[in-house]
């Protein structure tokens, strides 16, 4: 189970973006992108920042911990 909830996902697709293309934008794998929207990669803070960035969406929305 995972330690978070992700909604990178949610937020990704309302910005029209592919795994790809995000991934491109925020320098990152593709891959990284696929196992952060499966609560399976925890981000770097820097990530986190980029994505939250990218995505036009707070941290506090992109992931949930509990």
């Amino acid at each position: 189970m995972p330690d978070f909830e992700c909604r990178l996902k949610t937020y990704r697709q309302l910005k029209n973006l592919t795994q790809e293309q995000l991934a491109a934008q925020v320098g990152v794998r593709r891959e990284a992108i696929m196992r952060l929207e499966k609560a399976q990669y925890n981000p770097s803070l820097k990530l986190a920042v980029d994505l939250s960035r990218a995505v036009d969406a707070p941290i506090e929305e992109l992931f949930i911990f509990p």
